[in-house]
């Protein structure tokens, strides 16, 4: 049976990762998001219930680094509040929502969610990945949007 990952993430948190996007504009921006995982069988879902916007210390329109310091505030808030890490997101700018070869390069746990949002067009495209370097594999997430 092949399990089908499966992102639920509220509008809310939507919202809060393309205003951050946005704001960094020419700039791509990141953060984490995390909240609760089920491998359960009806495919594997992840519920976000915290994004933690975190400053691109490169300040780049092509390249971005989670400032350390932030991340691991970040962390800490999540086990204080009993919560795992499900992924990272970051904007792409003036490309599309899919991963570019340093994205993939950089995927470093094929058990995380790689979300990306697209500024590229008038309206925002975020999608969601995961990303397995050592099967050469990028496969699209669903993602679920809550009220």
């Amino acid at each position: 049976m092949l399990i089908q990952p499966r992102l639920i993430l509220p509008r809310e948190m939507l919202e809060k990762i393309i205003a951050h996007s946005r704001a960094a504009l020419p700039n791509e921006a990141c953060g984490l998001i995390a909240g609760s995982a089920d491998a359960g069988v009806d495919g594997g879902i992840k519920k976000a219930e915290a994004v933690y916007c975190l400053k691109n210390v490169d300040e780049s329109p092509e390249h971005f680094s989670m400032s350390s310091e932030e991340q691991f505030a970040a962390i800490a808030d999540m086990r204080k509040r009993g919560l795992i890490l499900l992924g990272n997101f970051h904007s792409h700018p003036s490309t599309p929502a899919r991963p570019s070869e340093e994205d993939i390069r950089l995927a470093f746990d094929s058990t995380l969610s790689y979300l990306i949002v697209s500024l590229a067009q008038a309206g925002p495209v975020l999608k969601s990945f995961i990303i397995n370097k050592n099967k050469d594999s990028v496969i699209e997430e669903a993602i679920e949007y809550a009220p």
